[in-house]
């Protein structure tokens, strides 16, 4: 054999036992999330029902196309939609500017940002008990503090109207989530060149000039990655609905997640539930895609 013929089959062995090596990792990820998710496909294609297993049946695409023949299924995109890009639009407002703030160093800056980290800190189910405590109609602080500054005259139901309950929870997330905004944005503050600065101080720039033709254009990567993780988060929020409102009052705060889990787990359709955890994942799907092609065009990073 020559020297070309001793070198390729090395090669060959080489490659045929980092085959071997990467078999198990293979099998792990085929067996954690290939096989699940093809098993939820398979079961959005059927009327399986947990309360009537034996009457499952093939159905094709009769679930999807009931959804999205449903009134109620298209408001509920509408509250998700609502509940995702309010919630997402300020969170980068304030994490933006809360980190702007922290950035310039101004006295106290270390304290704000030790108590900045603290919401982020608190797992989403306790966050959530610890604002249905502040809404409570009889006790809760909101009512108290507001009533001391004699902004109300008598304490208010803040969780008995649709609207007022959709935005009371976006106001939980918002507290909640801006830190990682805060955290993200930071960070790429840090790195940022303090020559472009002192170059615009030479040309007479002014602080909102700098910010707006230095700081956002170079904060744009950090901005996007953010807003696409947020993004991707609210739109399949569950447990802050779940322990706040149950989804109500009368469907006000039922979002696509939330749904999700009453076809899947209260009305046991495990069919029509694999369905509609396929829609979310199409729709998170096309709003990740829409944010890296904004991300990635041409006059972009």
């Amino acid at each position: 054999m020559n020297y070309k013929g001793i070198k390729n089959k090395i090669e060959h062995d080489e490659g045929l036992l980092g085959w071997i090596f990467i078999l198990p990792a293979i099998l792990i990820i085929v067996a954690i999330i290939f096989y699940p998710i093809l098993r939820t496909l398979w079961l959005s294609l059927t009327s399986y029902s947990l309360a009537y297993p034996w009457r499952n049946k093939f159905v094709g695409l009769d679930n999807y196309l009931d959804f999205f023949s449903s009134a109620k299924f298209w408001a509920t995109i509408g509250r998700t939609a609502y509940f995702t890009f309010i919630s997402t639009g300020l969170e980068i407002i304030l994490g933006i500017a809360i980190a702007m703030l922290i950035n310039m160093h101004l006295k106290g800056w270390r304290f704000l940002r030790t108590i900045v980290l603290i919401p982020w800190a608190v797992p989403t189910v306790v966050n959530a008990i610890i604002w249905k405590w502040i809404y409570n109609a009889e006790y809760g602080a909101l009512n108290g503090l507001l009533q001391s500054l004699h902004i109300i005259d008598k304490y208010q139901s803040w969780l008995s109207v649709p609207w007022r309950a959709m935005n009371m929870v976006i106001l939980a997330d918002i507290w909640k989530c801006t830190p990682f905004i805060v955290l993200m944005i930071s960070a790429s503050l840090a790195t940022m060149p303090e020559e472009l600065y002192e170059a615009g101080e030479i040309d007479g720039t002014s602080r909102w000039q700098s910010f707006k033709y230095i700081t956002l254009p170079l904060l744009k990567p950090a901005i996007m990655v953010s807003l696409v993780i947020r993004t991707v988060e609210a739109f399949k929020a569950f447990d802050i609905i779940y322990v706040l409102t149950n989804g109500g009052p009368a469907n006000g705060t039922q979002i696509i997640s939330y749904m999700t889990y009453l076809e899947s787990f209260s009305f046991l359709n495990m069919g029509r539930g694999s369905a509609l955890s396929f829609i979310v994942s199409i729709f998170i799907l096309i709003l990740a895609i829409i944010y890296i092609k904004i991300l990635y065009t041409e006059d972009g990073v």
